[in-house]
């Protein structure tokens, strides 16, 4: 393993048997693969309620996030996948939630399935650790501080 990447684990039964990790980081940069609404007995959390079940899954990403030594403010972007888009406004509200000032770049896609039929919404998050606070203001010097967007 490349000694720049480390590997979070979450303990979900799928990791072993797919081959995959909850998260992985590289630098100050991490991604959170699909997560999905399990509980810590390994059943659905929040079955038939899109709600819970998006609480549940920016729960264990928040977790894997604080293994990385990250925070959900650290969330650049989260991709949200759907069974079915008539769940859309329940999914954005819990959504929001958790990001109503973090406001990372989101997309939210309806898909056919998921692993199991239960699941309602999966979740990928990318985090960037570190306010960008310094690059920004450099860019903007660099720039002679002209045309400094709104923060």
């Amino acid at each position: 393993m490349n000694a720049g990447r480390r590997n979070i684990a979450s303990g979900s039964p799928y990791e072993k048997s797919i081959g995959f990790s909850r998260a992985v980081r590289v630098g100050n940069t991490l991604w959170v693969g699909g997560t999905a609404p399990i509980g810590a007995n390994g059943k659905t959390v929040g079955a038939g309620d899109p709600a819970a079940q998006t609480r549940r899954c920016l729960e264990i990403i928040s977790e894997a996030l604080g293994e990385a030594g990250a925070e959900l403010k650290h969330v650049v972007r989260t991709r949200i996948f759907v069974t079915d888009l008539a769940n859309w406004e329940a999914i954005g509200r819990a959504h929001g939630e958790i990001f109503a000032e973090i406001r990372p770049a989101s997309t939210l896609v309806e898909v056919s399935g998921l692993i199991d039929p239960d699941w309602l919404v999966e979740i990928e998050a990318d985090a960037v650790i570190g306010d960008g606070e310094d690059n920004w203001d450099n860019a903007w010097a660099a720039r002679g501080g002209k045309g400094k967007p709104e923060r």
